[in-house]
């Protein structure tokens, strides 16, 4: 399975998974009766906000796999992204702009990380 497929399969069942239980949810309880942290917890739309959530975490850590080359930093990301959930994605930006060079534009915290034999050919 190629990258672009693989991507197609994570992205459309997020997709699909938020779109049927939403709607579902939408049924069991109208979004505006759903009275958050002001009444007891309202089951479906904490489960609904949950999924949001985690499908988010996710979608960042999708970059995090394009970006990271070897396989302890994607699986250490992965669990602290799971369990810490934006506070981890805040320390993993903020350590690819730690990383930039003086000279290089914050866009290019966005792209792979260069191996060392990378940097050993230019």
């Amino acid at each position: 399975m190629t990258n672009r497929t693989l991507l197609k399969v994570i992205f459309s069942c997020i997709f699909l998974i938020m779109l049927v239980y939403t709607t579902w949810t939408s049924f069991q309880q109208p979004v505006m009766q759903w009275q958050g942290m002001t009444a007891g917890p309202d089951r479906y739309w904490t489960i609904a906000t949950m999924l949001d959530a985690y499908f988010g975490f996710i979608t960042f850590y999708v970059w995090v796999c394009f970006k990271e080359r070897r396989w302890l930093p994607r699986v250490s990301w992965f669990v602290a992204i799971m369990l810490l959930g934006n506070m981890a994605m805040s320390a993993y930006v903020l350590l690819q702009l730690l990383r930039l060079r003086p000279d290089e534009d914050v866009s290019s915290i966005l792209l792979p990380r260069k191996s060392q034999n990378d940097a050993s050919r230019i």
